[in-house]
């Protein structure tokens, strides 16, 4: 199920015994985990019927004694597991069935052995208690696990991945929407590029952009550059202009200015990612034969703009900003991977991009 999906049941209070709440997406998980916590400790005392464990600091035993055991006090128990993964071990070459499941000559021949914890989990989900609700988190776990294969045919498998690029502009306007600030989709976008991909610091982002801008009002570049990247798209701009112009005096020049060592030029390189994307999009329009108006409108590059873009756009030699597309992917990977001062590597993208 979604985790939209495990929400609602929460909402309604039409809970399931277990759920396998799995993925790495973090913000997702606690979202999930919060809901069906609040959700089962209802009609009780809060904290009353809640046992939280820790895969391979407790043993399986002490996990499934507490979900047996019965609720005081309120009509259901909260049991929740986290690093269910802790417990998966790599070489065990684990075909999906349980030992205790493997035949041999004169019976079974796992028959005496102990189940693992996942293969217990398993079992236990096939007769749950009724009076308890046991939440399994688990950042990744293998397809043919017994208990992953249970929790798919059950569905109670929440899936809580990370959003891919393209979703990441609707999550962030129905969020600005739920907040009560309107966003245009070309900001949403924007923001997609700086503030993600994790969904923890794209909320984040949007709580303080609705702080920022006020109860009803949009949220907009400005504010954006107010709150997220500290430094405003006219600066970009500026910066994008020096590179079409080969000009890498300026070019620096508007980098030094714009620089924020705070982040490491993450959020700088992702407002200019932004905007080369935006070049590319009003480039490709111009080539399928729309007007520079239609072209700014389908790139989301403002009316005021749609000039200065056309006259960088015609200044490039053909394929630059292609070029100029991979050597952004290179820095955002050096970025997060070099140990060379960040500063020098936006720097070193600034000359290949105006040598090329």
């Amino acid at each position: 199920m979604t985790p939209d999906q495990a929400l609602k049941e929460a909402t309604t209070g039409a809970l399931r015994p277990v759920y396998l709440v799995m993925g790495e997406e973090r913000w997702l998980v606690d979202r999930v985990v919060s809901a069906i916590r609040e959700a089962a400790s209802k009609g009780g005392v809060a904290g009353f019927n809640e046992d939280k464990f820790t895969a391979g600091d407790a043993p399986i035993e002490s996990v499934l004694g507490a979900a047996r055991m019965l609720p005081m006090m309120g009509p259901r128990r909260f049991v929740m597991v986290r690093g269910v993964e802790r417990w998966e071990k790599k070489d065990e070459g684990d075909d999906g069935e349980g030992d205790d499941e493997r035949g041999g000559a004169g019976g079974k021949r796992g028959a005496s052995k102990q189940l693992s914890p996942l293969d217990a989990l398993a079992e236990y989900a096939k007769a749950p208690s009724p009076s308890a609700v046991l939440v399994l988190v688990a950042a990744k776990l293998h397809g043919q696990r017994r208990l992953v294969t249970s929790a798919k045919k059950g569905d109670f498998l929440v899936a809580c991945e990370p959003l891919n690029r393209r979703a990441l502009p609707g999550f962030i306007t129905s969020m600005a929407r739920d907040k009560g600030n309107p966003i245009s989709s070309d900001v949403a976008d924007q923001l997609a590029e700086l503030a993600g991909p994790e969904l923890g610091y794209v909320v984040d982002a949007i709580e303080r952009l609705s702080l920022y801008v006020g109860p009803k009002q949009p949220i907009t570049e400005d504010a954006i550059a107010q709150v997220v990247i500290r430094v405003r798209q006219s600066t970009v701009w500026e910066l994008i202009d020096a590179l079409g112009r080969r000009r890498l005096d300026r070019a620096l020049a508007a980098l030094a200015d714009a620089y924020d060592p705070r982040d490491g030029g993450l959020r700088l390189l992702g407002a200019v990612s932004w905007s080369v994307r935006q070049m590319v999009k009003f480039e490709s329009a111009l080539a399928t034969g729309a007007s520079q108006a239609e072209a700014a409108q389908r790139a989301g590059v403002a009316p005021f703009k749609a000039n200065d873009v056309a006259q960088s756009i015609r200044q490039l030699p053909k394929g630059a900003l292609a070029g100029w597309m991979r050597m952004l992917a290179e820095t955002d990977l050096a970025l997060k991977s070099s140990r060379r001062p960040a500063q020098a590597v936006l720097e070193t993208m600034l000359i290949e991009m105006c040598s090329r």
